[in-house]
């Protein structure tokens, strides 16, 4: 069974760090309104307009779940669909909901985008491209009209004045398909996988991987604006997604996902993230930003290590069983490599022991 390397293994240097916040709490039930409690206190948002943020393609199974976790925290959503039939659709399930909109903007034009973005702060980029008969897959051309679309909402975030910050929904697959032979050279003993890792342009493309590569050039493009711009820059790499009849809205990216997903399971790097899991660590993420620079984070919450986890998965998102593992896979073959998040899993972990704190100071 593969090892992931989560949050407990520097246990103890977090423990110390909650103590002292359980401490400040504490000392804010004997000292209400005194100086102690103001540095606890998140910094004041300069006007109404800082918590407008804008959401694409919100009609989307991960979409819809960041706009709900968004508007759960109190923000003002603007959802982009580009399609006009998408408004009412959408509109639908938001009823009720005051502080969500929805705003048709065409994804492949920059000025488009620039009008749709006008007057929020953030934006979260978390479309990919769909083969639109639902049968091909995922091809080697969608993997380029992604990068151009996120080229393009890059391009319009950098363009529009009231914008700071931008959350790019990346994959874990730009993350683990490295050489192994040169990976051996150059890291040594390292077997870790985490935030820092970046998947080789040319192996996504000798083994015909092109989900992986739309990620991976997508993400390498923004980056590059990013810096050119001086835009605030997060992006999530996100393992395979996972939620009720998730594989039934969107098979073609669950397939295209799980291409190469044998060489993945023996390596120990098939994981996957339930949805509302992920749309929390969006919403986190973004608002860790307001303090950070910007950054990279890997997004799981499970390792599948066994064959037993292969065939539950393979039923859940209804794929053959085959297609994840091999049906007499070698005894005791070892796992190459570690899984880590630990990056994300402080952050979140912070962010909820802060918004715990604050809680229970304005109950008492």
């Amino acid at each position: 069974m593969g090892v992931v390397v989560r949050y407990e293994e520097t246990f103890v240097s977090e423990l110390e760090r909650c103590r002292r916040m359980l401490v400040a709490c504490a000392g804010v039930q004997r000292r209400k309104g005194g100086k102690e409690f103001k540095s606890l206190k998140p910094k004041p948002i300069d006007d109404a307009d800082e918590k407008v943020v804008c959401v694409t393609s919100g009609v989307s199974f991960l979409g819809s779940a960041i706009v709900n976790e968004l508007s759960l925290h109190g923000y003002s959503v603007r959802v982009i669909v580009d399609n006009p039939e998408d408004v009412n659709k959408l509109e639908e399930t938001t009823s009720g909901r005051h502080n969500v909109t929805v705003v048709v903007a065409d994804l492949t034009d920059v000025n488009s985008l620039v009008e749709a973005f006008n007057g929020c702060r953030g934006v979260f980029h978390t479309s990919s491209s769909i083969d639109p008969s639902g049968v091909s897959g995922y091809t080697k051309v969608m993997s380029e009209v992604e990068m151009k679309t996120t080229e393009n909402v890059m391009q319009a975030c950098a363009r529009t004045e009231t914008v700071r910050n931008c959350v790019l929904t990346s994959s874990l697959l730009a993350c683990i398909w490295r050489d192994q032979a040169v990976e051996s050279e150059s890291i040594g003993s390292s077997r870790i996988v985490d935030h820092a890792c970046w998947s080789s342009l040319q192996l996504c493309q000798d083994k015909k991987l092109w989900f992986a590569l739309g990620k991976l050039k997508s993400e390498k493009v923004a980056w590059k604006i990013a810096q050119e711009s001086g835009l605030k820059l997060a992006t999530i790499c996100s393992a395979l997604l996972t939620g009720p009849n998730f594989h039934r809205r969107s098979s073609t990216a669950t397939i295209a996902y799980l291409k190469g997903a044998r060489e993945m399971y023996t390596n120990g790097l098939l994981a996957t993230v339930d949805v509302t899991k992920l749309a929390k660590a969006h919403v986190c993420v973004y608002e860790g930003m307001k303090e950070n620079s910007s950054s990279r984070y890997i997004c799981f919450d499970r390792v599948i290590s066994t064959p037993n986890e292969a065939t539950m998965l393979a039923a859940e998102i209804g794929v053959p069983v085959g297609s994840i593992v091999q049906t007499t896979p070698p005894i005791d073959s070892p796992v190459s490599f570690q899984l880590s998040n630990k990056k994300l899993s402080d952050l979140m972990f912070r962010s909820n022991l802060q918004r715990s704190c604050l809680n229970e100071h304005t109950s008492s």
